[in-house]
């Protein structure tokens, strides 16, 4: 299968700060609620920052077996339950396709964090004796697509990409890509959770996260006040199946995945500038639409100026100033790692939907040398063709084009 933009998302699984399951995320998203509190998990007093968004109300045991607990991180759980809802939305069920006609291709920034950790606690104060044999898998990256596709017996194409926040998007590039070889759908998409002490110091380290302690000012992407971000937990995970396959079965589509690309950033102390806009540039080309044919951007938002600043030039550089409506509905979730791009894929797809461009919340003074057209309230509008951009620390830098057919 060779045709360009057969990928259509026709299942949607979303557990968010902001909302389990597609409807309560949905509704909270075009209210502008923000999820993002103090964490719950342990107490953050003596931490720099204290905020994050964290997924609420999650009860493993109400969502899966009991037998795949003990062998599972929280970011797992999420993944799986993720999965499951994205695949009743679709309508998928054993006798949809053979085993080998789907695969799994997930992204994962920090790997089942929390499970690691209190393994390698055990070690120190216990010995080895007493440390758990899924030890040697529940902590690793590509856990949550093998844990995937043996629950629903996926044994096409599979894998795992680690691109930080960018991964989430490369993941659905990377499932496009199968759907044009010989996979029939795929699970894909990301989730993230790191959220126990040690997790919660690899956050801060970065110097990036918001020391801000109201969850209403700390994270402001693309505001005069903006002073980092606020980790998330969570993320999308989709069904994505070839449009022939998808036809051949009956279902119905959310819209088509028309373009991705990804691009490198030079060494900060190079001097070079980033190559956000290069990655936009041959996302838009790969999907054979004009920037001008472009109805939205959902923004990797950074929430750090410098950042923000960045990803500001880029959009004026291919959209000319004030170009294209620029919304960030993360500053309510927090920003999420790998899960980030894909709650962001599925949030675009539930506005083609619905018209509407969900509003950034919490922010209220954009620096006119950004030059960006932010929404700050749920704006109407017909969505057409919308770009997802997704940056991940080290220069990562990815675009998604979607559009409605």
């Amino acid at each position: 299968m060779t045709l360009d933009g057969c990928a259509v998302v026709t299942g949607i699984g979303v557990l968010a700060a902001t909302g389990l399951g597609v409807d309560a995320y949905w509704k909270a998203t075009l209210a502008g609620e923000s999820g993002i509190r103090r964490l719950e998990r342990f107490d953050p007093a003596r931490y720099s920052a204290e905020l994050a968004g964290q997924v609420p109300d999650f009860e493993v045991a109400d969502h899966l077996p009991s037998r795949l607990i003990p062998q599972t991180d929280r970011v797992t759980r999420l993944a799986l339950v993720a999965a499951d809802q994205a695949l009743a939305d679709a309508g998928v069920g054993a006798a949809s396709y053979a085993d080998f006609e789907m695969g799994v291709v997930t992204s994962n920034g920090s790997g089942g964090f929390e499970f690691t950790h209190t393994e390698i606690n055990k070690l120190w104060t216990q010995g080895p004796g007493r440390v758990s044999v899924y030890e040697s898998f529940a902590w690793f990256y590509a856990a949550n697509t093998g844990q995937i596709s043996i629950r629903n017996g996926m044994r096409g194409p599979s894998g795992v990409l680690v691109a930080e926040q960018a991964g989430g998007l490369d993941a659905i590039g990377q499932a496009r890509r199968n759907l044009r070889r010989d996979a029939k759908l795929m699970i894909t998409g990301g989730v993230e959770s790191s959220f126990d002490p040690w997790g919660w110091v690899s956050h801060c380290a970065s110097g990036q996260v918001s020391t801000d302690r109201d969850p209403a000012t700390a994270y402001l992407p693309f505001d005069t006040g903006a002073r980092g971000y606020v980790p998330g937990e969570g993320g999308a995970i989709l069904v994505v199946e070839r449009a022939d396959a998808a036809d051949a079965r009956g279902a119905s589509s959310y819209g088509r995945i028309a373009g991705h690309a990804s691009t490198f950033d030079p060494p900060p102390d190079s001097g070079l500038p980033s190559n956000l806009g290069r990655a936009l540039t041959l996302a838009l080309a790969d999907a054979g639409v004009a920037p001008g044919d472009v109805d939205a951007v959902f923004a990797d938002s950074a929430g750090v100026p410098d950042l923000d600043r960045v990803e500001a030039a880029a959009l004026a550089e291919v959209f000319g100033p004030s170009g294209v409506p620029v919304t960030a509905p993360k500053s309510g979730s927090g920003r999420l790692c790998a899960g980030g791009g894909p709650l962001d894929v599925a949030t675009a797809l539930l506005a083609m939907r619905d018209e509407v461009i969900p509003p950034t919340p919490n922010v209220r003074s954009v620096p006119a040398e950004y030059r960006i057209d932010l929404v700050l309230e749920p704006r109407s509008a017909g969505l057409g063709v919308v770009v997802v951009l997704a940056r991940g620390r080290g220069g990562f830098n990815s675009a998604l084009v979607l559009t409605k057919s």
